[in-house]
């Protein structure tokens, strides 16, 4: 196996292990030799671990108390690993309230901004991800992938930078968004026509018609996510590839 590989997985069992409170917050986590026993590999690879989590806000360390896990309000949560962790052990009410509380607060400015300043380029790359929505939907495909893509277009077409690197940071909690509502039975089909007003608003740079239709959608994904919740179904795990919807019949 190669050392990139050793070094990736063991970040992902550790940090799987903080995130499912296997170590939780206060905890010190077991000293280097007890998790090179335990993990099978060697000091080098578990301090460097170690560094990677305590660059994204999972712990700390310190001469005397070991290495300590932070509370969860201070763990990166734009740090798509981080996310991804968070599926891999289960998704919980409150990190899927907090994501759609989110995105009440930053979509609907950036589609106003983007009502305003989208370039021809910018609108043709949100029709293109939107026509692979509709294609997803009607022939089947990865529909998930092509409704990333319309939401980070809007989000780069307000054309502020700190907007425009949120929407890398945003990429793992959107498709959060996104996998829950397709798992639900005509989720894609009936958000076509949400998905096509935000972008009709756009094109006619009409910014609060276009906060009102993106915060349509938002909420409609809210009360897929709630509907999912309720069914029991499994969440999706986003170390695996989007699900491919099934042709329309």
């Amino acid at each position: 196996m190669a050392i990139k590989n050793v070094h990736g997985s063991t970040l992902e069992k550790l940090g799987q292990a903080v995130i499912s409170g296997r170590y939780p917050p206060g905890a010190t986590i077991p000293p280097e030799p007890v998790l090179c026993e335990e993990l099978g590999v060697s000091r080098t690879v578990v301090r460097e671990a170690v560094k990677s989590l305590v660059a994204k806000g999972l712990v700390s360390t310190g001469p005397k108390v070991g290495t300590r896990v932070l509370a969860a309000e201070q763990w990166n949560w734009f740090d798509p690993e981080v996310v991804v962790w968070q599926s891999q052990v289960g998704l919980t009410r409150e990190f899927l309230r907090d994501l759609q509380e989110l995105r009440r607060v930053v979509e609907p400015a950036a589609v106003r901004m983007a009502a305003e300043r989208a370039t021809p380029e910018d609108i043709a790359d949100i029709e293109a991800a939107f026509a692979g929505m509709r294609k997803a939907v009607e022939e089947g495909g990865d529909y998930v992938t092509f409704d990333l893509a319309f939401h980070q277009g809007l989000l780069r077409a307000a054309h502020n930078r700190m907007v425009a690197q949120m929407s890398k940071a945003l990429a793992a909690l959107l498709r959060t968004s996104f996998e829950i509502s397709t798992s639900r039975k005509d989720g894609p089909r009936s958000s076509l026509p949400m998905h096509r007003a935000v972008l009709d608003a756009v094109i006619a740079r009409n910014p609060a018609k276009a906060e009102k239709a993106i915060l349509v959608l938002i909420d409609g994904a809210r009360e897929d996510i709630e509907e999912v919740l309720a069914s029991r179904r499994r969440l999706p795990k986003l170390d695996l590839p989007a699900p491919r919807l099934r042709a329309m019949v």
